[in-house]
């Protein structure tokens, strides 16, 4: 439901080839009287891609999805649960994270990353067509995008673009087709790092597009958003850490904002000697 508005930090950023990372967290996200609860399990291992640190993710989320709202003056009740669909990403730093052992990796100096990445989700998640609003969205998103990560000190400063392409639903309420124009997205981040490896983030985005049409005929506008946001991420020993995350809609051109938190647990091991 809300993957494409996700805010994430330090998505182009260097780590020890043949790392891995396992993550599990909770997020709630709140838009009018509806409520998405999810709980999702995330598997992330980094490998060398032609001398610079690439990375492989599958994120597999559990929803449940509860309110009433209006659409056209119709009273609209959403009440599922079920898989998600997941998620497939991979990304590649093209230039400044060059691929390093772990030993290596101790004294690597960031300066500038930029970085690539491609995800797609598959279309296994939990789908009624005899409902308007589903846990699973019945269709696939792609989202290509590029970033740029810069260190000054302590701080690295991130840019980030990306483009959401949906397929379309041929179930939409029925045997209705659904689709929907790509979504374009900028956003940005400032991040602090303390001496402990903690660290922190103020974190912006910006959306627009997505224009819906159900047949041809078009039953949303292009929708338009701001959000703002922060990250705390810290760490309980060398291979674990909690992360807590934050983020609010500021403005929305459609009345598409919302309102999300949520805390997570990452274990990471492997990288070599």
């Amino acid at each position: 439901m809300s993957y494409g508005q996700e805010i994430e930090a330090r998505a182009y950023s260097n780590a020890p080839i043949g790392m891995n990372f396992v993550t599990a967290g909770i997020a709630q996200a709140k838009s009018g009287s509806y409520t998405l609860n999810t709980e999702a399990v995330s598997l992330t291992h980094v490998l060398d891609v032609a001398g610079q640190s690439g990375r492989l993710t599958l994120t597999v989320p559990y929803a449940e999805l509860s309110g009433v709202g209006r659409v056209g003056g119709q009273s609209i009740n959403a009440s599922a649960e079920g898989l998600s669909d997941p998620m497939i990403k991979a990304s590649v730093n093209l230039y400044g994270a060059q691929a390093l052992t772990n030993s290596e990796f101790k004294n690597y100096q960031q300066d500038l990353i930029i970085g690539a990445s491609l995800a797609a989700t598959i279309p296994w998640g939990q789908y009624s067509s005899s409902q308007m609003i589903n846990v699973g969205a019945n269709r696939s998103l792609i989202q290509p995008a590029a970033g740029l990560s810069q260190a000054i000190g302590p701080w690295r400063l991130e840019l980030a673009g990306m483009a959401t392409i949906y397929t379309s639903n041929t179930n939409y309420m029925g045997n209705n087709t659904l689709s929907q124009n790509p979504m374009y997205s900028g956003e940005t981040h400032a991040i602090y790092y303390f001496p402990n490896s903690a660290w922190i983030s103020a974190d912006a985005t910006y959306f627009t597009g997505g224009q819906t049409y159900v047949n041809g005929a078009s039953v949303s506008g292009t929708q338009e958003n701001w959000r703002f946001g922060g990250t705390l991420s810290y760490p309980i020993d060398k291979q674990n850490s909690i992360r807590l995350s934050g983020s609010k809609g500021v403005y929305s051109r459609t009345d598409t904002s919302y309102n999300a938190v949520g805390i997570s647990w990452q274990y990471r091991w492997g990288g070599g000697p």
